[in-house]
Order: C-alpha cells, then sequence, then structure tokens
C-alpha cells in the first residue's frame, strides 16, 4: 500500500492544529488518523495531539484475525476512549475547557476500509473513476440541508457553516459514525481537514487524484491548489492508494 501526508498552516492561521498520522505494517493493516482540534489558547492543538496519539496507541494492538464485526467495533472503541480522556483534561484544565477537535480513522486491509469520524473532517474515495465522499459532516449546515431547509449553495455560505454538532472532546460521551467500505487495486482514499475540503470543489479533487502522477505528487497538488484558494485554514491531507508491494516498488523504480 502507497501512502502520503500533507500539511500546511495556511496563510491566515498562526498555529496548525491539525494532526496526522500513518501507521503501515500493522498486522496486515495500515492505520491513518487525521484531527482538526479547536478551541483557543492552543487548546485546540493539544485536543487534536491528544486524540491521535491516544487513538493510535489503542490500535497498536490490533490483529490481523479481527472479523468484520470487530473492526468497527475496535474504532468505536478507540475514539470514544480517547473522547474520555481529552474530556478530562479540559475539565480539569481551566485554560483547556470546553478544547476539541474533529477526528477521521481509517484502518486499511487489501480488500476494506473501515473508517470511524466524528465532526466535519472528511474521507473520500477515488472508485472506478469517480470521488465519493463517505462520511458524513456532523454540522449544523448539513443537518440544515437534510432537512430541507436551506440548500447545498446556501450551506457553502451559511454564517455557521463551521458549527459542529460532534466533536470529540467537548461532551463526557461521543459517538462516532463507523462505516466499512469495499475498495480494489487502484483506488485511493483522501483523508482531510476542511481547510481543503471547505475551499477545494470536490470536482477538482478528483481531477488531482485522477492524474497519472505519483501519490506524493498528488497530495503537493492538493495542498497547493488549498493555498491558491486563500489557504485560510490550516489544510492536511492523507492518502492511501491500494496497491501491491511488487507494484509500489516498479513504480519507485520508475522514478529513480
Amino acid at each position: 500500500m502507497l501512502t502520503a501526508y500533507r500539511t500546511d498552516i495556511g496563510k491566515v492561521r498562526l498555529i496548525n492544529e491539525d494532526r496526522a498520522a500513518i501507521q503501515t505494517g500493522l498486522n496486515g493493516f495500515t492505520l491513518a488518523i487525521l484531527a482538526d482540534g479547536m478551541g483557543g489558547h492552543q487548546a485546540g492543538e493539544i485536543a487534536s495531539k491528544m486524540a491521535v496519539e491516544l487513538i493510535q496507541a489503542h490500535l497498536l494492538a490490533i490483529h490481523k484475525d479481527l472479523s468484520d464485526e470487530q473492526r468497527p467495533e475496535a474504532i468505536r472503541r478507540s475514539i470514544v476512549q480517547a473522547n474520555e480522556t481529552v474530556f478530562e483534561f479540559a475539565l480539569n484544565q481551566q485554560r483547556y475547557y470546553g478544547m476539541g477537535t474533529t477526528v477521521v480513522v481509517a484502518l486499511a486491509s487489501v480488500q476494506d476500509l473501515t473508517i470511524g469520524h466524528i465532526g466535519d473532517s472528511r474521507a473520500y474515495l477515488w472508485q472506478s473513476g469517480r470521488l465519493r465522499q463517505v462520511t458524513e459532516d456532523h454540522t449544523l449546515v448539513n443537518e440544515l440541508m437534510k432537512s430541507g431547509q436551506i440548500t447545498a449553495s446556501e450551506a457553502s455560505t451559511h454564517p455557521h457553516r463551521n458549527a459542529l454538532t460532534r466533536a470529540l472532546g467537548t461532551e463526557k460521551r461521543a459517538e462516532a459514525d463507523v462505516t466499512r467500505q469495499q475498495w480494489n487495486l487502484g483506488d485511493i482514499l483522501l483523508i482531510c481537514s476542511d481547510g481543503l475540503s471547505g475551499l477545494v470543489e470536490d470536482s477538482v479533487i478528483g481531477q488531482v487524484l485522477a492524474a497519472e502522477r505519483e501519490l506524493e505528487w498528488k497530495a503537493d497538488e492538493l495542498i497547493r491548489l488549498a493555498l491558491e484558494e486563500g489557504g485560510g485554514d490550516n489544510v492536511t491531507v492523507v492518502l492511501l492508494e491500494n496497491k501491491e508491494a511488487n507494484e509500489a516498488s516498479e513504480d519507485r523504480g520508475d522514478d529513480e
């Protein structure tokens, strides 16, 4: 499996509150985690860092024989436990009270993906020539759209478009959505913060992922496009490409 990870502070923020991690060779799995923190006094930076480290530590013990039913539960449990720790930390530190973070967790095998998330950081799957969002934003505007109160175009300019309905660490209990996705050789999983999805159209993201270029170029190009659109937020992208090891080796050899 091929992986790429890029992050940029953007052109406006003073601190990068995004965090991400990729763990390969994890008993037959590849683990990817992304978190976009929120809160004043650098609290968002701490919340996202804690979430990524706690979830990663929890899932390091995962084993290859986990059933299809056990994998989603392992991810859900890792998010719930991270939420409890972050919430208790903030509760006992007045300056960090109310801090939180989004999170996306992906556990990838050659056959399928198990993805858990809270918040508005997204996971997309590039498959069969099209881009598909596989997570649902936990935002006020998404709830308004689902109920028919506003349109998608109105949502993009809504004054409360960044308001989350769920986040990790802001409440004592967290509810994560977990889904399983089949994927095939050549498919690409994109995990990103809203510094990308909020500025770059899905159609443009799809064009980048469709390009006959190496994965690192695609990650760099997505960051470049977000900055070109103003870079109003931290922007982070994680890419996983379902590719056999020998094929990946051949690609690296061609580049040399």
